[in-house]
């Protein structure tokens, strides 16, 4: 009984968590959209937007609970995932799930993997850097992250890398978008076509979005 309730717990804070990480995603993305401007533009404003995020104390407090969440999130899947197979009991037994779900609902911890890895490799090449490294001054007098967000992206593996972990988020918000709604009980079959259609929509819209800055960045430079 423990067990069971320890896990629903455990089951709509990965849900809770992760409908926050949606909402960061898509604020994330709107800011990153500056980075379609005409080059020079998009340097002093891209810059100026990340000087304001950097000093402002409510955005630190909110990015307190970034990181929180971040690994709330994958400690708890991890968790349950272990538990789910230990309940399963061997995993050599024949597995006819394909039949019923997608390959991408069943592989939620490998993609999860995918896009925790990355994400540790892009808060060391850009957070940590501008947080602690030296940067340069553009000439408003602010750290020049642009110019360190388009040297990386000068680099065709550093793009396909970027391009191959955000392919990764989109499989994995197809499923888990429609799942936290449902973890946390707002299940309903007069609104369940309509939360996944918006999930659908959310998915794409969030994968193409990431997806065309690193190459858009990479053909203009």
């Amino acid at each position: 009984m423990w067990f069971i309730k320890n896990s629903i717990t455990r089951k709509n804070l990965m849900a809770l968590t992760g409908l926050f990480l949606c909402l960061f995603l898509v604020i994330h993305l709107l800011g990153n959209f500056q980075l379609l401007l005409p080059k020079e533009e998009a340097r002093l404003q891209y810059n100026l937007y990340s000087d304001f995020l950097s000093n402002n104390i409510l955005v630190k407090l909110i990015s307190y609970g970034l990181y929180a969440s971040i690994l709330i999130h994958t400690l708890d899947s991890i968790y349950l995932t272990i538990k789910a197979k230990k309940a399963k009991g061997s995993s050599y037994v024949k597995d006819n799930r394909g039949r019923a779900s997608k390959w991408y609902s069943r592989q939620m911890m490998f993609l999860g993997s995918i896009v925790f890895a990355f994400l540790v490799i892009h808060f060391k090449d850009f957070w940590f850097v501008y947080k602690f490294g030296t940067l340069p001054l553009d000439t408003n007098g602010n750290k020049d992250l642009y110019g360190l967000v388009l040297v990386s992206f000068e680099n065709l593996w550093y793009v396909l890398l970027y391009g191959f972990a955000i392919l990764s988020l989109g499989f994995h918000l197809l499923h888990g978008f429609f799942s936290a709604f449902r973890t946390i009980g707002l299940y309903n079959p007069k609104y369940n076509s309509i939360i996944k259609t918006v999930g659908i929509v959310f998915a794409i819209a969030i994968t193409f979005g990431y997806f065309i800055i690193p190459f858009y960045m990479y053909l203009i430079d």
